[in-house]
């Protein structure tokens, strides 16, 4: 007699929606083994993004979907769920640097949005998933990261090449750790252009699963070295409600559409401001613009992040939020963007460039 409860059971499985991912564990292809051994099912899933925190909730999702079914609820359930992040597709013309699997933007249209502080939680959150992350502050002129992470460190240099400097677990490099804070950088665009791929390009990165690269505002120089020299995976792009600043983010959206880097989503920040006091919650910038922006480009709206004192604290004392409270309400919230963007990026299509060997033809 034909033993029909693996097919029972992956057709359940098929209406399970992952968290994040918006899919079912069969679409999202995490998928790999259901077996029965001694009356116990089996079930193995990986997935394409960090879930080492959440592993868990997903598990327990899954046995309580199956025990929903009459007939199995006296079922004995083992879940093995790993992760395994992959280097995903690039802009044409372009090959992934084999020490990085996924680069990804962090940009806005306009400054002043707290885009390096979000950057900053966000690669912070990430590794908190258990990933291999790292920062390129891209901001030649105005270098915000050593601050906000807290470090004056002068960079190591190994075989003429620079070695990451460390922070909180985030493999970084900036502009910042090579030049007095007092000085201007007083550099034309092809100068500022050739420096950030040298602080790509010369960085002894080990074995990223994630760089996030923090843009200067705007669609000038740099944003343009970004599309043409550097294998970008996605983008995100931090915007307020604020209308000022969504005619400026509509700029970084259409620049990316041009040179086909996909938009992950859009973070809305300072969304609302939390009184220190009493914890009252106001939107003075205005509400509801994250949202229309990014249903007008078809894009996620990754999440709202909240304008409290404690955001600007922590990152003026070189302590980054999800540092410095990792339970609290606020790193949750960053935690779960971070997932958010990962997941979605999981769903792109993988980049397979690095794993053929280059062809060498001899005459003889």
């Amino acid at each position: 007699m034909i033993d029909r409860r693996n097919d029972i059971i992956e057709s359940l499985l098929k209406a399970f929606i992952v968290p994040y991912l918006d899919q079912d564990l069969i679409s999202a292809k995490a998928l790999k083994k259901i077996a029965f051994e001694n009356n116990k099912l089996l079930i193995e899933l990986e997935f394409g993004f960090p879930v080492e925190s959440f592993a868990e909730h997903i598990r327990q999702g899954i046995i309580a979907f199956i025990h929903a079914d009459t007939a199995l609820c006296e079922l004995s359930i083992d879940i093995s769920i790993r992760w395994k992040v992959t280097a995903h597709q690039v802009q044409t013309g372009l090959k992934s640097i084999p020490s990085i699997k996924n680069i990804v933007a962090i940009a806005s249209g306009k400054g002043g949005v707290g885009k390096s502080t979000v950057c900053a939680n966000l690669a912070l959150a990430l590794a908190a998933e258990g990933a291999k992350v790292g920062i390129l502050d891209a901001d030649i002129y105005g270098p915000s990261q050593p601050h906000i992470l807290g470090s004056s460190e002068t960079p190591k240099h190994e075989n003429k090449r620079l070695i990451p400097v460390e922070c909180y677990g985030l493999q970084t490099m900036s502009i910042g750790y090579l030049v007095d804070a007092d000085n201007a950088m007083i550099w034309r665009g092809p100068m500022v252009s050739s420096a950030l791929q040298q602080l790509l390009n010369d960085t002894n990165w080990q074995d990223l699963d994630y760089l996030f690269i923090d843009l200067p505002p705007g669609t000038g120089d740099i944003q343009l070295t970004l599309s043409q020299k550097v294998p970008v995976s996605g983008a995100v792009v931090i915007t307020t409600p604020q209308d000022l600043s969504l005619i400026d983010v509509k700029r970084a959206l259409a620049m990316f559409a041009k040179v086909k880097v996909p938009v992950l989503g859009i973070i809305e920040n300072m969304s609302t401001h939390i009184c220190g006091n009493c914890g009252h919650q106001e939107a003075i910038f205005g509400s509801g613009g994250g949202q229309e922006m990014a249903s007008q480009f078809r894009t996620p709206l990754l999440g709202k992040l909240p304008l409290d004192g404690r955001i600007r604290e922590d990152a003026d004392n070189g302590k980054p939020t999800v540092v410095a409270d990792p339970d609290g309400a606020i790193t949750n919230q960053y935690r779960d963007i971070a997932r958010k963007l990962s997941a979605l990026l999981s769903l792109q299509s993988k980049n397979y460039a690095n794993k053929f060997p280059n062809i060498i033809i001899e005459q003889n």
